[in-house]
């Protein structure tokens, strides 16, 4: 029996490359770019983050017609993002569309797919670095082919730590973003990075380049594709209070190993964002 599993992860790398041609080919069209906001006056969106989902999401359709779907810019348009068992694919088109937007050149297609609510296999397209990250459940992450590790770091003092800033420009949301950056400079880690695309982040440290990152307000399809890479490449992805990663709860840290993990989520204080699946916390 051939392995339908398998042959989903096939055609999401041949997506997410194809995918990734289109990122590229718009940047090259300087002036040309229509932007419109979303949730903030820093939650950016373009037509062709919206072309790229369409194209993806298609393509996927007339190969596994009874799939379901979780699309960034689908929600955006009024789409539910409610996981179910059925096979699900979860989509970003343009993880990154600030540096898109500004042709900062960290720019990510990536695509999770989960069956059963249980993350099966992840796809991350790095479009500017020409650098295709895979992995699937109990087979190993890779980039380009070749096997990824993680650092295996546990000393959070020797550590190098990615996050991000968000888009949420609400006084008392920065404030709170900016005092956890405080309290891990001050553990003290060796740097804080951010790189501006949470799918790239996750690969970062699933390659060792960095030893963990972290960010509450992001959302499932920032998540679902590297939590797989990460995981399958030795590190730890974990909810910020250091309990059980939920894809649905917009908030994570993922580090080269749980010791360092849980010393972040000891820093941390976790400040509340609405669910994707609308869920309400406990």
């Amino acid at each position: 029996m051939s392995d339908v599993w398998e042959e989903c992860m096939d055609h999401g790398v041949a997506a997410a490359r194809k995918a990734g041609e289109v990122v590229r080919e718009a940047l090259k069209h300087e002036g040309c770019m229509s932007v419109m906001l979303k949730s903030s006056p820093a939650d950016l969106v373009t037509e062709t983050d919206q072309k790229v989902e369409s194209m993806i999401m298609s393509s996927i359709k007339e190969k596994f017609p009874t799939h379901s779907f979780i699309g960034e810019e689908s929600v955006a348009a009024g789409e539910s993002s409610i996981l179910t068992d059925n096979p699900t694919w979860i989509i970003d088109p343009i993880d990154g569309t600030t540096n898109f937007v500004h042709r900062f050149p960290f720019v990510a297609v990536s695509i999770g797919f989960a069956v059963k609510k249980e993350l099966e296999f992840g796809v991350v397209y790095s479009c500017m670095e020409d650098k295709m990250y895979t992995a699937r459940k109990g087979k190993g992450a890779f980039c380009n082919g070749v096997q990824l590790k993680v650092s295996g770091q546990e000393d959070i003092t020797k550590s190098l730590i990615i996050t991000e800033l968000g888009s949420n420009r609400n006084p008392d949301t920065v404030k709170r973003v900016l005092a956890n950056m405080d309290r891990l400079l001050c553990v003290p880690v060796h740097g804080i990075r951010a790189v501006g695309t949470a799918a790239v982040n996750m690969c970062l440290v699933a390659t060792g380049g960095a030893d963990a990152y972290y960010e509450i307000g992001i959302h499932c399809w920032d998540m679902a594709a590297a939590a797989v890479i990460v995981t399958e490449a030795g590190g730890v992805v974990m909810d910020v209070t250091g309990g059980p990663f939920d894809l649905m709860s917009r908030r994570l840290i993922t580090a080269s190993s749980r010791a360092i993990g849980e010393r972040i989520a000891k820093e941390l204080q976790a400040f509340p964002c609405e669910r994707d699946d609308g869920k309400k916390e406990d």
